[in-house]
């Protein structure tokens, strides 16, 4: 077990790192340098990240409390609060990244071609309502998580070293899940819909410059390497999310945490802040070349 927490130290450690460096990344690009569309959703994605994998586990934000001498029960609702909030966030955010992705490689004909001239306008007002509808859709939790006492585990299913769920309602545990449920179905959903549809239009791209013998202008294109990017994200999001949603839903129903089980949890669900950031550097032709000038210069 020890041994697999130094992998959950590394995984965290690395995910971290390069969500810092995107996060600088995009907000120096942001703010002096003729962004993108896209930059403002992954500087918002980087952010929400480092926040997702700081709250993900007793290792992390645990650490700071108690060098402040917070005490445990304020601590536990805080990181479990964030957390919520940082994984519903993750997964709106993702769903909003292929939303807009689909309507930048959409062409003139396309339907989704209208809202091209707007993009900016209606990303900062969705950004603005999924943080809105997260920081309230998470608030109930708040009621129901607390420092882990002594009493008996009937009473309390116990999530961290130092923080356990209380006992609720049926009707309210059921409510709770079922929300949560149509929440992701709907976003997972209309990402695997702007996703097919992104791949329907790779593949008529791609069709059509065979025909014209432009092959090598499909490969270089920026538009295609972030589509392929996103499709990616999208597909690895959608794995590691509903593993993680399979544990978490199957221990709140049966009311019993196995420590092996949270361990595993734990890794899936910082995998994909992790890797996301990762992907995201190889991909963006920008980086690439800010690290090959660096390169150059140190040689």
């Amino acid at each position: 077990m020890s041994s697999f927490k130094n992998v959950l130290y590394f995984q965290a450690g690395l995910g971290i790192l390069a969500n810092m460096f995107l996060l600088f990344f995009y907000t120096f690009i942001i703010l002096g340098h003729r962004p993108k569309p896209m930059d403002l959703i992954s500087c918002q994605l980087s952010f929400v990240h480092i926040l997702l994998i700081l709250t993900g586990g007793d290792i992390w934000l645990t650490d700071i409390f108690e060098s402040l001498n917070v005490e445990n029960d304020f601590k536990c609702k805080a990181t479990f609060y964030i957390n919520r909030v940082m994984r519903g966030l993750s997964i709106c955010i993702t769903c909003l990244l292929s939303v807009f992705q689909a309507v930048t490689i959409s062409p003139s004909t396309a339907l989704l071609a209208k809202f091209k001239h707007k993009l900016k306008k209606y990303m900062i007002n969705a950004l603005f309502y999924i943080w809105s509808f997260n920081l309230s859709f998470s608030s109930n939790r708040i009621f129901y998580v607390g420092a882990y006492t002594n009493m008996s585990t009937a009473n309390q299913m116990k999530v961290t070293e130092y923080c356990s769920l209380f006992p609720m309602n049926y009707i309210i545990r059921g409510l709770i899940l079922i929300l949560t449920t149509s929440r992701d179905v709907f976003l997972v959903g209309v990402m695997l819909t702007t996703s097919a549809y992104m791949v329907i239009l790779l593949f008529r791209h791609q069709k059509k410059c065979k025909h014209l013998h432009s092959i090598s202008h499909l490969r270089a294109s920026p538009e295609k390497r972030a589509t392929q990017t996103i499709l990616l994200l999208v597909v690895f999001f959608v794995v590691m999310y509903w593993v993680d949603f399979t544990i978490s839903s199957t221990s709140v129903l049966l009311w019993m945490y196995d420590p092996v089980l949270l361990t595993v949890q734990k890794f899936v669900m910082n995998a994909y802040p992790a890797i996301t950031p990762l992907v995201q550097i190889s991909s963006d032709s920008r980086i690439i070349n800010v690290m090959k000038i660096l390169q150059s210069k140190f040689h």
